[in-house]
């Protein structure tokens, strides 16, 4: 029999598969169902969850500069991501962004060094420069590493890859807020009906492109990106409070991995190989930060890790 340990590790550890669906499933979503209609359902769903399993948070106990500097870099951080999905052209692109957004681990850590008085060995700039190597392999193509051919696919579509830089910055800043002002406060049950609030308003003004019918197929896949959401949560809190903390740490880097992995079966994308090359440095570049701050005590990011 395993023990209470050791169950709440494998539940943790279904975390990082969720959030490697979330941006192909997000993708989905605002195809068959519209961007602000379908996220809105999305939120909302993904709010119920989080009321459920954590409650609606003190707001009182919160800091002012938490709520009026923290918390809005979450919904910054959503609304840059899914508006970055939405104006991508085609699923090949559309995982190229997400790897973007997937700047955040070691972004994070950066922001706890700089806000938080983190402290890292020498190596977490090794750690951020092959995260940023790996990304510009990624974007690059079937070239490898190649400056021009990087800067070439970017400009085909710049702002589609600026909002997806915005959403790591936003959630780094967000993540470094949360532990120095959060108080212990969850706020994810807030931050999801923000989330959701914002997307039904868009969905009521128009001027969103939006498929003419909701079919029963965008329904449930809206339903589906919605239990995605708030599940990974759900499975994460578990892990983190009962389970073994560092292997959930190392697992939940090899997001980006399974991010592109279920992003080309559910988008159609064909992958080059040095595609899958740079996945893996910007992996390798987020565990040499994590790795940099080991021995020096740094749990930040684990505590405040997102759906995507």
């Amino acid at each position: 029999m395993f023990s209470e340990k050791k169950r709440a590790t494998l539940v943790g550890l279904l975390a990082p598969v969720l959030w490697g669906l979330s941006v192909g499933m997000i993708r989905l979503v605002e195809e068959m169902a519209g961007m602000a209609r379908g996220l809105a359902l999305c939120y909302l769903i993904g709010a119920i969850f989080a009321l459920v399993i954590f409650g609606w948070p003190r707001i009182g106990r919160m800091p002012l500069r938490y709520l009026l500097c923290g918390i809005p870099c979450a919904i910054a951080c959503s609304v840059c991501f899914t508006f970055s999905l939405q104006i991508s052209d085609g699923g090949r692109q559309t995982l190229e962004v997400g790897m973007v957004n997937y700047l955040w681990p070691s972004l994070t850590i950066i922001a706890a060094i700089l806000f938080n008085g983190q402290r890292a060995r020498w190596y977490v700039v090794i750690g951020f420069l092959l995260a940023l190597y790996g990304l510009g392999e990624v974007i690059s193509g079937s070239a490898g590493f190649h400056p021009a051919e990087m800067l070439r696919h970017m400009r085909d579509n710049p702002l589609s890859y600026l909002l997806a830089l915005c959403g790591a910055i936003a959630w780094a800043l967000y993540s470094s807020a949360t532990r120095a002002w959060g108080g212990g406060e969850n706020p994810t049950a807030l931050i999801f009906t923000i989330d959701a609030a914002i997307f039904g308003l868009l969905a009521l003004a128009g001027g969103v492109p939006a498929p003419a019918s909701f079919t029963a197929s965008g329904l449930l896949i809206c339903l589906a990106a919605g239990c995605v959401m708030g599940g990974s949560y759900a499975v994460w809190t578990v892990g983190v409070q009962k389970g073994s903390i560092t292997i959930l740490a190392i697992a939940s880097y090899f997001t980006p991995v399974l991010s592109c992995l279920f992003g080309a079966v559910l988008l159609d994308a064909s992958l080059p190989t040095g595609f899958w090359g740079g996945v893996l440095v910007v992996v390798a570049g987020s565990l040499v930060c994590w790795a940099s701050t080991i021995q020096v005590g740094f749990m930040g990011p684990l505590w405040n890790r997102r759906r995507s």
